[in-house]
């Protein structure tokens, strides 16, 4: 069944279809600005240039699953950050290309600011020239990785999959990735404030 959200933002009114739960959401257009972030000047987003669906905003989103809780939706390239009393914090996301999606629930056993990149073994037998960060990216604005990733696992250890940051703001939206969830750096280090090491992921 297809209802409506109705945004409203700067006197603007969009209405957008989503499945599942009706909203009423407000945007935080103006949280994507440059910021000092430890040590790193995190630049400007061109907001204006990314679609509002994939625009930071608080939604209703109706769901069994407790507060804390991190439900992605590949399909509609949205994240949600379950609130409690039917709300949600909904972020935009960067999702798997052809051949690299999953889904399944996991859970965040790590949590990293700034991390180091190392690219697995699968991607530089694919792409060659990443040989030479087998022991590791250092962070910085260029690293993969971005300003924040949370780490997940099942209970069989590391997945290999990451919900992170990216300073590519403009693939929010697009299936782009390896298998990992991107968000904007604003994004991911709003998540990060947010979430809990061991809180639920459920990717679908």
């Amino acid at each position: 069944m297809k209802m409506k959200l109705v945004l409203a933002s700067a006197g603007l009114m969009l209405t957008v279809a989503l499945s599942g739960c009706m909203s009423v959401g407000t945007l935080f257009t103006d949280a994507y600005g440059s910021k000092m972030d430890a040590g790193y000047q995190l630049p400007a987003i061109p907001i204006y240039k990314v679609p509002e669906q994939y625009r930071r905003q608080e939604v209703s989103f109706h769901t069994d699953e407790a507060p804390g809780t991190i439900i992605v939706d590949t399909g509609e390239h949205h994240l949600y950050f379950i609130e409690g009393d039917g709300k949600a914090m909904r972020y935009g996301i960067g999702v798997g290309r052809e051949g690299f999606t999953w889904k399944g629930a996991t859970r965040v056993a790590m949590k990293r600011e700034w991390p180091t990149w190392t690219p697995p073994s699968a991607m530089i037998k694919r792409q060659p020239e990443l040989a030479k960060y087998r022991e590791g990216m250092d962070p910085g604005l260029k690293n993969p990785l971005g300003a924040r990733a949370l780490y997940l696992f099942t209970k069989h250890g590391d997945t290999g999959y990451r919900l992170h940051g990216s300073p590519e703001w403009w693939s929010i939206g697009k299936n782009v990735s390896s298998g990992c969830i991107r968000l904007m750096n604003q994004d991911i280090i709003d998540l990060y404030n947010r979430a809990d090491v061991g809180a639920k992921v459920i990717v679908k």
